[in-house]
């Protein structure tokens, strides 16, 4: 894969983009990643990429100029790729981790970050996809895309060690992941559950998933809704639901 950012400030990106699981995809040439200042691409002597906006009102612009002619020097560079633009807007649509199961499938990714009060509206003509980290301002696009890309290379083939964790992760799956234990068995009075100590894979197993239905229905009941339930899952979702009652109760009383 390879993934350009069109930012104003290319510095944000060296560290959390060169540490880590990033850091070791970029070492094994399984992600090539650019960052350009857009600034450089600016047609006039001052190097300027914001203006007034017409009709008035408040705050900056980013102009169309710089933006375009960037994105034009990356399709010069790479005239074969299949590209996908992502504008970083409040406006776009939420980030989620389906996003970034479908980003992870494609090619190319260009990341344009925002400043300033928004966006010169022919910017939008150049993008596929405008995305939000969700539901607050942020100065710039720097970290919404630094997020947003994180989350999208892990999920690319043998960036992770065990190709397993990232299909199992929380929002993959639809649950929130179980609670997980390493050594020692009791640690200052806190012990492991006996069921993780016995060997029985299967019984493991079984409380895995009851324990993810557990941590799903009582912290993010909102994904739990979104959810198919299988049959063993909704007995499971009983249990627990009979069980955190009469916690209450016992409470109560």
């Amino acid at each position: 894969m390879r993934i350009d950012v069109l930012t104003l400030f290319p510095g944000m990106f060296a560290g959390p983009m060169g540490e880590s699981i990033i850091g070791k995809a970029r070492e094994k040439d399984l992600l090539e990643m650019n960052v350009s200042n857009f600034r450089d691409y600016s047609d006039n002597k001052h190097h300027t990429v914001d203006d007034y906006p017409y009709g008035g009102g408040a705050g900056m612009l980013l102009k169309a100029q710089p933006i375009f002619d960037n994105l034009a020097a990356i399709e010069q560079a790479t005239p074969t790729t299949k590209k996908r633009v992502i504008l970083l807007d409040p406006a776009g649509k939420k980030f989620d981790q389906k996003m970034a199961e479908e980003f992870s499938q494609e090619e190319h990714l260009i990341f344009i970050c925002g400043h300033y009060e928004g966006y010169d509206e022919r910017i939008r003509t150049l993008v596929t996809d405008e995305v939000s980290l969700g539901d607050y301002v942020l100065t710039g696009g720097e970290l919404g895309a630094m997020v947003m890309i994180d989350a999208t290379v892990r999920l690319l083939p043998e960036v992770l060690g065990n190709e397993t964790s990232a299909q199992t992760d929380s929002h993959s799956t639809g649950l929130l992941e179980h609670p997980q234990y390493t050594r020692p068995a009791d640690f200052r009075g806190l012990a492991v559950p006996e069921v993780l100590l016995n060997g029985n894979h299967k019984l493991i197993e079984e409380w895995r998933l009851k324990e993810s239905l557990r941590r799903t229905y009582t912290r993010r009941p909102d994904m739990l809704a979104k959810l198919e339930l299988t049959p063993e899952m909704k007995k499971l979702l009983a249990e627990i639901k009979s069980e955190l009652s009469q916690d209450t109760d016992s409470d109560e009383s």
